[in-house]
């Protein structure tokens, strides 16, 4: 089994940043992708940002250049730089990790979610 625990969101003013973490644990052999999503009320979930084991890294139009996406292997953590915030980054951000375990077997595991508020 593996669980992953997200930190870092809150309450900000446009403008300011914050920093998300994704700390993965359990029966983990190898953590192959890690992504970021997002999801608003009575909305569906949206991608934000991903970053495959090997380092390359896909955002959505909406927070390039805004948002750096990046991970530590060494930690299974991956981490979601958020700069240059707006009202419409606010949302629920939830991290997921397509995780292999020590039985060899490969599975997509979710974050509980952490509330991100952009608000003056």
């Amino acid at each position: 089994q593996v669980q992953l625990v997200e930190s870092g969101g809150g309450l900000v003013q446009p403008g300011g940043s914050l920093r998300l973490s994704c700390a993965a644990s359990g029966s983990i052999f190898r953590i192959n992708t890690m992504g970021w999503y997002r999801q608003v009320p009575g909305k569906e979930r949206e991608l934000v940002a991903t970053i495959a084991g090997g380092g390359s890294t896909n955002y959505a139009d909406s927070v390039k250049g805004r948002f750096t996406i990046s991970r530590d292997n060494f930690k299974n953590t991956g981490y979601l730089q958020m700069n240059s915030l707006k009202p419409e980054d606010t949302a629920v951000y939830s991290c997921n990790a397509i995780v292999t375990t020590v039985a060899r077997s490969t599975t997509s595991y979710w974050g509980q979610g952490t509330q991100v508020t952009v608000s003056s």
